[in-house]
């Protein structure tokens, strides 16, 4: 038997996880780490705390496991996103804790290229919007506030990489300076057609090439080998890397052009595979590599996000204090036959895709004395599949694309009311996985395609089982009718904030 390990390093944890042959869970260990605030809008991570979880996690992985080292073919890694971290290439030094895709202090950098060139501009180019959400604007903000960072840049002492880079770069002893198209699509600094870092847009921003790592495929090719005194103690190929969103679109063997996935977290996300066509959405959706296989054309992605999906079952749980979990709020959710007329819209901080209205606040809407707080959670649940509709339709109208499934992963899966609710929306069957670690799993999948332990996607799509299936059961004169007053709801959200442009 052969053995795949994936390194997942997300948001909040760490964890190293080991599949065998049959995509199988074998084993794995998970670590948290901390949280940095050091104001408000700012968000950090302590990288060398991160990697010395990864190596935590790793070892009592194969210490629990019992695999033999020499029965560990290859590592895959996946990552969040447009997170950053400004490093010395030549010894490890790390200039700054890591600064994190959901850190706003960038804001203003953004505002100033908003004045430079066009979003239209932007979007042809990287496929993305122009926001602070992506790195770009983080890595302006090191080179302008860490003393003596531009300097070190521009003769080479310094790499800004994603997370991705700075896990392959340990893991290889500071062999293998890489990141993979998928995590370079997030910068606003790759060419999303040549996928290699643009002249114009390093001009733009003011980066010099020289500080950037290689770009590589997602798979199909061994980046380098782990070091005999490493986490894994031996050599071990390190052979897959995706962006997190993009390895459970991988782990849902979304293959096929048509094909996509929605996670449902903290937030909320919504992949649809659009092939080795580059759909540049009119709608409000990012355009981004859903992967690459070594020596061939990208397969590209449409990708809509959602700020707040299973938060608002927190905020209901710790705020509002209705529940006392999430498991109560279910229970409650499906002792009422539906929502009793309210709407709730959580757009705490503005609005995300399709919408992309900063001034917009939450409502709650349609209360009358007939409303108990089992129509309330059954609301709550409801507000998730209602946007995840709205970023469905958008997709469909970018793509010319039907689709006739979705696959699902993520913790709110576990949520029958609202996955009976998801699909009735759709109008299509929802479909969740055996395997709901999606994520590890493509970024396995990832690796062992690089390294012959999986054939080929025919042979990943076979392994893809159905652990449940939640089909339609709406008219379609009763599906209108709420969509109708969800977005007469959300209208109701717009303008709220006194001074934002609309």
């Amino acid at each position: 038997m052969e053995y795949i390990g994936a390194l997942d390093q997300g948001t909040t944890s760490t964890r190293f996880i080991l599949f065998d042959q049959q995509g199988e869970i074998v084993a794995s260990h998970q670590v948290e780490h901390r949280q940095i605030y050091p104001q408000p809008g700012w968000v950090e991570h302590d990288p060398y705390e991160i990697w010395a979880n990864a190596c935590t996690c790793i070892s009592a992985t194969l210490q629990s496991s019992g695999v033999p080292k020499s029965a560990l073919r290859g590592i895959g890694i996946t990552n969040q996103r447009e997170t950053i971290i400004a490093w010395n290439p030549h010894n490890g030094n790390v200039y700054h804790n890591a600064i994190v895709w959901q850190d706003l202090r960038g804001s203003q950098i953004v505002k100033d290229v908003e004045k430079k060139v066009s979003v239209e501009w932007m979007q042809k180019k990287t496929g993305l919007r122009i926001s602070p959400y992506f790195s770009a604007s983080k890595i302006v903000w090191l080179l302008r506030n860490v003393p003596g960072l531009k300097v070190a840049a521009q003769k080479g002492e310094v790499v800004f990489g994603t997370v991705d880079s700075w896990l392959i770069w340990n893991l290889t002893g500071g062999k293998t300076l890489v990141t993979d198209v998928t995590n370079a699509s997030r910068t606003m600094l790759m060419n999303i057609d040549t996928l290699g870092w643009d002249d114009e847009l390093l001009d733009l921003f003011g980066v010099p090439r020289r500080a950037l790592p290689q770009i590589v495929p997602s798979c199909g090719v061994v980046y380098g080998k782990t070091i005999l005194d490493g986490p894994c103690m031996g050599e071990v190929p390190v052979c897959g890397t995706l962006g997190d969103q993009q390895a459970a679109l991988f782990g849902q063997a979304c293959f096929t052009e048509g094909m996509g996935k929605s996670t449902y977290g903290t937030g909320c996300f919504l992949l649809v595979n659009t092939g080795e066509k580059k759909v540049t959405s009119k709608m409000g959706l990012i355009t981004t590599v859903a992967y690459q296989m070594a020596g061939q054309k990208p397969r590209y992605a449409l990708e809509g996000s959602i700020a707040v999906a299973g938060s608002l079952v927190q905020w209901a749980r710790d705020n509002l204090k209705i529940v006392s979990s999430p498991q109560e709020l279910d229970q409650l959710a499906m002792s009422v036959p539906d929502c009793g007329g309210v709407y709730i819209v959580p757009a705490f901080s503005g609005l995300f895709a399709p919408y992309w209205r900063s001034d917009a606040r939450g409502v709650i809407a349609g209360l009358t004395g007939y409303v108990t707080r089992a129509h309330l959670c059954r609301a709550i649940l409801e507000a998730t599949a209602f946007q995840v509709n709205d970023i469905f339709e958008a997709m469909e109208m970018d793509s010319g694309i039907k689709m006739r499934t979705l696959k699902v992963d993520g913790g709110l899966t576990n949520s029958t009311p609202l996955m009976e609710f998801q699909s009735n929306l759709l109008a299509i069957p929802v479909i969740r996985p055996k395997i709901v670690e999606t994520t590890a799993l493509g970024a396995a999948y990832a690796a062992g395609l690089s390294v012959g332990v999986f054939q080929d996607f025919t042979q990943l799509q076979k392994q893809w089982q159905e652990e449940r299936r939640w089909e339609p059961k709406m008219d379609d004169a009763n599906r209108q009718r709420k969509i109708r007053l969800w977005r007469k709801a959300v209208s109701r959200t717009l303008g709220w904030k006194s001074g934002d442009t609309p």
